[in-house]
């Protein structure tokens, strides 16, 4: 068996993460994987073991109209890429919808395709049908990272939902630090610096509640950071931090994680941040629509609470923190949910999936 995988950009994000633990169970397994993606930056696909790289041009812009200019130049150059190495039994599995031009290459050259969908969220409209109706032209299965997500993209193709999991290593590493005991009351929130991933909302979280401390990790630099709050009067119980490649230690001290995505702009389909939590036994806040809703149990491990509604947020922030009864069981809900989601089932649901 010959998997070639497929991604776009190689980041700290949550879809190479997956892809990265697809791979590596993937060669355990003494499979042939090959790795497409664009060359040029360091993330969670760089330097896999036992994976054959290989690399095309993609730069992430901006500005829309070059951004979408620079995605249909990187496929077609994918394209002929794939075009001349693809055999008619390999397994082409496309990480995200945005590299259609493998898909488009695999369906030609008769492989058997793969589509691994994590999102519903994309604009423009004109751009999600094109990539979906690529999708159901060229594919031969689709893998969802949720019930939510498979029911909110229906495609009349044989589907499987595989849920995100946590590796290993980072389960060992979460063992060895666990602490529900918190000298300091830490909110914590990991995301992407986008207004609809909530990050104003947890800025005025951080103003309501002057006695906690909020840090917020996000996928960018420094000088974006800057940027992006240059106008902004920040509060000092609010850390800032760029993009980290380790982010055990912002679990082993938080006491609590927040997701406040804007559902009417951005709907999680999964939310690895929210697992990686629960492992360390972190209570969460999330919002009520999504893949999320598979994880968090309201009252139980958590709330579930549309992020514009700071108020009730700020509220249930209190409970969690000012009531050690309640932390302690939340935590207890938390750790114990997360088991379920282990290397095991991703391993053999990925290669059931594979042999199918």
């Amino acid at each position: 068996m010959r998997v070639i995988a497929i991604h776009l950009l190689n980041d700290y994000s949550g879809s190479p993460k997956v892809l990265m633990q697809l791979l590596k169970g993937w060669t355990k397994n003494n499979i042939e994987a090959h790795l497409y993606t664009c060359g040029g930056r360091e993330g969670f696909l760089s330097n896999i073991p036992k994976v054959e790289h290989h690399f095309y041009w993609y730069r992430f812009m901006e500005n829309k109209f070059l951004r979408l200019l620079f995605l249909f130049a990187s496929q077609f150059l994918l394209a002929l890429q794939l075009l001349f190495i693809l055999k008619k039994d390999d397994i082409v599995y496309v990480n995200t919808v945005l590299p259609f031009g493998a898909g488009i290459i695999g369906k030609i050259r008769g492989c058997k395709v793969i589509y691994h969908i994590h999102e519903t969220s994309m604009k423009p409209k004109i751009l999600k049908q094109f990539l979906f109706g690529v999708v159901k032209w060229s594919a031969t299965e689709v893998v969802y990272v949720s019930n939510f997500l498979a029911a909110q993209e229906p495609l009349d193709i044989r589907k499987s939902v595989l849920y995100n999991v946590l590796e290993e290593s980072f389960v060992q590493q979460s063992r060895l630090h666990l602490n529900t005991k918190k000298d300091t009351k830490i909110v914590l929130m990991i995301c992407s610096l986008k207004a609809y991933k909530g990050v104003n909302e947890f800025v005025k979280l951080a103003k309501m509640n002057s006695e906690f401390t909020f840090k917020l990790v996000v996928n960018a630099s420094q000088t974006e950071i800057e940027e992006y709050f240059k106008n902004e009067i920040l509060p000092s119980n609010l850390i800032l931090y760029p993009t980290q490649k380790n982010t055990h230690p912002f679990y082993q001290e938080a006491s609590v994680v927040l997701n406040l995505s804007d559902t009417k702009l951005w709907v999680e389909t999964f939310g690895l941040t929210v697992l990686e939590a629960m492992a360390y036994g972190l209570p969460t806040i999330v919002p009520p629509v999504g893949g999320v809703v598979e994880l968090v149990e309201e009252g139980e491990n958590g709330f579930l609470i549309g992020s514009k509604n700071v108020n009730l947020i700020s509220e249930k922030l209190n409970l969690i923190l000012q009531n050690e009864t309640i932390y302690h069981q939340m935590s207890e809900d938390a750790l114990k949910k997360s088991k379920f989601f282990g290397e095991d089932y991703f391993e053999n649901e990925s290669i059931r999936i594979l042999s199918n």
